[in-house]
């Protein structure tokens, strides 16, 4: 019994995660943060890696500063590439599916702030892990995201009227 209760543990916290982004969702992006924080504080830089992974993606869509947005990218990433290098990690598939989401909101915060060279690395890492993505939602989703980070690339780098994002906020 107690086995099968830590194996729902993790289950039950990416539950506590979706119902904040769903609070995100409608509309309250600071109490979304602020409930986000608290999570984090809870599993610590040294909790499991999808829930860092997860918890670092989406307080990335809480912030108001561009710099601080790319900060929780990047945690989220180094989870990712955490929880993907153990192979024993059941989250591991889970967490590679997030691959194109985790680098396009990477090169989209490395647009806005004035990186193009950088954005488009990460544009270019997006579109390889995007390959893997299958054809239902989601997948359809970060393609179509994928291609208007291109189209605000533009050849020179200089998104016409700006930068913006191709994140769903």
């Amino acid at each position: 019994m107690t086995e099968r209760q830590e194996q729902a543990a993790p289950d039950a916290l990416l539950t506590r995660i979706g119902q904040v982004v769903m609070l995100h969702h409608a509309g309250d992006r600071e109490e979304a943060r602020h409930r986000l924080l608290g999570l984090w504080a809870e599993i610590g830089e040294d909790g499991d890696p999808l829930h860092r992974c997860t918890l670092a993606h989406y307080l990335a869509d809480t912030q108001d500063d561009p710099g601080d947005e790319l900060a929780w990218d990047l945690r989220a990433l180094t989870a990712a590439e955490e929880a993907g290098g153990t192979p024993a990690y059941d989250g591991a598939p889970a967490v590679r599916g997030l691959y194109p989401s985790l680098q396009l909101n990477l090169a989209a915060d490395y647009l806005r702030l004035g990186r193009p060279d950088a954005a488009r690395a990460h544009l270019d890492q997006a579109r390889g892990a995007a390959r893997t993505l299958a054809d239902d939602r989601y997948g359809e989703g970060v393609r179509a995201a994928i291609r208007r980070l291109e189209t605000q690339l533009g050849e020179g780098g200089t998104p016409p009227g700006g930068p913006g994002s191709p994140r769903q906020r």
